[in-house]
């Protein structure tokens, strides 16, 4: 399997060249170029014509107008603050030539030339698909040594739990109003006596029987915490 691929679209004043520098990238290019009026084509070493690069759902959308499940496609790219325009459209229902006009480039392709573009582009799909999606080694190491961590502070916790027997004495109906505080956070891991939470990217364990409010017990939702004091300050979450 190779796993870069170019194909270029020249005419006598415009061209396009569409590629994927890689399987594994989710996206794709297209540079556009003209030839100026001395009769010399643009060139990107000088900072000339123009490349778009067009996400997986965009080349899904791009392929429905290939595949005349629609007409036309258009939609606005923006990159450090400049916008461009792109258009996808077929001259006419008899849908043997194609337009693509990204800014100021517009390029004609005929029938033959279209339907290499539609073949192209269903590979790069099936292939960025597989290959895009694919866990990385080093993602998946960092993931396992993260859930390691995690269950590994879960079970100290745990154990700290059963050692201070007070912790237990905290409960919902003894906790007076103003020994508790109200912090918003994600639910990212849960044992049988403690909740693993997120506070603005800093993640500490909160024991059930701090925590004196009903809430969602559902992963990366933000919602409010009434959690005591105590256990708030022990973790220096406040002063």
């Amino acid at each position: 399997m190779t796993d870069s691929h170019s194909k270029s679209f020249f005419g006598q004043n415009t061209g396009i060249i569409v590629s994927s520098s890689s399987s594994s990238d989710p996206f794709m290019f297209i540079h556009c170029f003209k030839k100026k009026p001395d009769g010399v084509w643009e060139k990107p070493s000088y900072n000339e014509g123009k490349a778009v690069k067009f996400s997986l759902e965009e080349i899904v959308l791009i392929l429905r107008v290939l595949n005349h499940k629609t007409h036309k496609w258009q939609c606005q790219h923006i990159f450090k603050g400049k916008e461009t325009s792109v258009f996808f459209n077929w001259e006419d229902n008899n849908h043997d030539v194609l337009w693509i006009n990204v800014g100021k480039y517009s390029k004609r392709l005929n029938l033959a030339q279209t339907e290499i573009l539609r073949l192209l582009l269903t590979h790069f799909l099936d292939e960025k698909i597989i290959y895009s999606t694919l866990q990385k080694k080093g993602n998946t190491d960092r993931i396992k040594k993260r859930i390691q961590k995690s269950q590994s502070q879960s079970d100290e916790f745990n154990i700290q739990l059963d050692d201070q027997k007070h912790l237990h004495e905290f409960n919902k109906a003894k906790s007076p109003q103003n020994d508790t505080s109200n912090l918003y956070g994600y639910i990212v891991g849960e044992t049988e006596k403690a909740v693993l939470i997120d506070f603005k990217n800093k993640e500490e364990w909160i024991p059930k029987s701090a925590i004196s409010n009903q809430y969602l017990p559902k992963k990366n939702v933000k919602q409010k915490f009434l959690i005591n004091n105590w256990i708030l300050k022990k973790l220096e979450l406040i002063i």
